[in-house]
């Protein structure tokens, strides 16, 4: 079924089938219904972080000019051609960690996106902070399906001791609701699909989903006389968009179902589902916030690409020795070569996920033009868990951000500011935001 407003689409319009309600993207036949501007402007505007683990390999990181001319270095070398779509930062820091107990790696992701110091506890009572993610999360709920999405390529446990004494929450989650709820990550592409697309409850235990699967079609052969009858009203640009998005979803849907059927035995803890190659993984995961973020069903995400103190092998890149080990090199240069060598693996699948935005049309422009997407770690020497000038990179334009450049805060300065500064860009008015001290200025 499809709901229409007069001669124009609602931008709440649903393609519906057994099993699935599928939005679509933005349309021009749905230009009228947003004639009224709101606070966000005629196209929403979207946040996600990817947070990578351990620290990074900062003389290959950090550029040494500051301003329009910086130089790209190795790291930083695949988003060269995105130079227009970044600002790439220094100099900030996450105080909440140095005030925290506990082991290094948990301190640091316990309080990034919050600002708080985390509590030190290995045991059901964690607290830390409400992250700025979920401020927006709780401001744009009303408005999309799903109120924020946290995705992760490893390890969703949230109970026991994963550093130090330090509960595994702090380590493995980046998003909380509140000082008391800590958002676990979602690791298995068919729960992301089916949150998104299906109608099929994505808590049911794994077992009943498949059994349920066995009698259902795939999403869009659901929903193919409503895509039908949807057409039969479009102009040839809306109908060439709705193809295409429909298409790029199917084609996510076979990749999922291809990872259901490998026959490759996964590694132990390894749901089925999961992609085996690391980069097809990471990719089938960007794809779903892509799809998310064109369809408006979401507007929130943060993707973790290994869990804090992640113990990945990367032989597909020449590193088979896991990941957190390396990072304590003690200046052996064989180590450091080796985590610099994952770093940049993380920096060209971002790469990806921006191309991904980049590539898809949104209103007058892209989605990456009206997209913050943070990038980086709460980390920045992994070696000795420094949380001061930590890496990171800021792409998009949403609010008028330009891009283009290297931006040296001062040292030390609270990286809350910098979240105080994304809430604003996004169309949420924010004073400040935790241990803030103001807005950080990236004109």
């Amino acid at each position: 079924m499809t709901f229409l407003t007069g001669k124009h689409l609602s931008r709440r319009t649903l393609l519906h089938g057994a099993g699935a309600a599928i939005a679509l993207p933005l349309l021009d036949a749905m230009r009228p219904a947003l004639a009224a501007p709101s606070k966000t402007g005629p196209q929403p505007r979207r946040t996600a972080v990817v947070y990578v683990p351990n620290g990074i390999v900062m003389k290959d990181w950090k550029p040494e000019a500051t301003g329009p001319d910086f130089t790209f270095t190795r790291i930083l070398k695949p988003l060269e051609p995105f130079r227009r779509d970044l600002t790439v930062l220094s100099g900030l820091a996450n105080h909440a960690a140095s005030k925290a107990r506990g082991g290094g790696h948990a301190k640091a992701t316990g309080s990034f996106l919050s600002g708080t110091p985390p509590k030190y506890t290995a045991g059901a009572d964690v607290q830390a902070g409400v992250t700025f993610d979920q401020v927006a999360a709780a401001r744009w709920s009303a408005e999309t399906r799903v109120a924020s999405l946290q995705i992760g390529c490893e390890d969703a446990r949230m109970v026991g001791n994963c550093d130090t004494g330090s509960s595994c929450a702090y380590t493995n989650s980046l998003s909380w609701k509140d000082p008391n709820t800590p958002l676990a990550v979602e690791v298995n592409p068919r729960s992301v699909f089916e949150r998104l697309f299906g109608t099929v409850d994505p808590s049911l235990a794994p077992e009943v989903r498949a059994r349920r699967a066995l009698y259902r079609k795939s999403i869009l052969d659901s929903t193919r006389e409503s895509a039908q009858k949807l057409a039969a009203g479009l102009g040839p640009d809306d109908k060439r968009k709705v193809d295409e998005y429909l298409t790029g979803i199917r084609e996510v849907e076979q990749r999922i179902a291809a990872a259901e059927r490998d026959p490759v035995t996964p590694p132990i803890g390894k749901p089925s589902g999961i992609p085996f190659e690391y980069r097809d993984y990471v990719k089938l995961m960007f794809d779903l916030q892509v799809a998310a973020f064109q369809s408006d069903l979401s507007r929130v995400s943060t993707m973790m690409l290994g869990r804090e103190g992640s113990v990945r092998v990367y032989p597909e890149i020449g590193v088979p020795d896991p990941h957190h080990p390396l990072t304590h090199h003690r200046g052996h240069p064989d180590f450091i070569e080796k985590v610099t060598k994952i770093n940049c693996f993380h920096v060209e699948l971002f790469a990806y996920f921006l191309d991904r935005l980049k590539s898809t049309p949104d209103g007058e422009g892209n989605l990456l033009d009206h997209s913050l997407i943070l990038y980086g770690s709460a980390l920045s020497d992994g070696n000795a868990h420094s949380n001061t000038d930590l890496p990171l990179v800021l792409a998009g334009h949403a609010g008028g951000l330009a891009g283009g450049r290297h931006v040296a805060a001062a040292a030390g300065t609270p990286v809350a500011n910098l979240f105080v500064d994304m809430l604003n860009r996004a169309g949420l008015e924010t004073g400040s935001f935790a241990d803030s001290t103001g807005r950080l200025d990236l004109s």
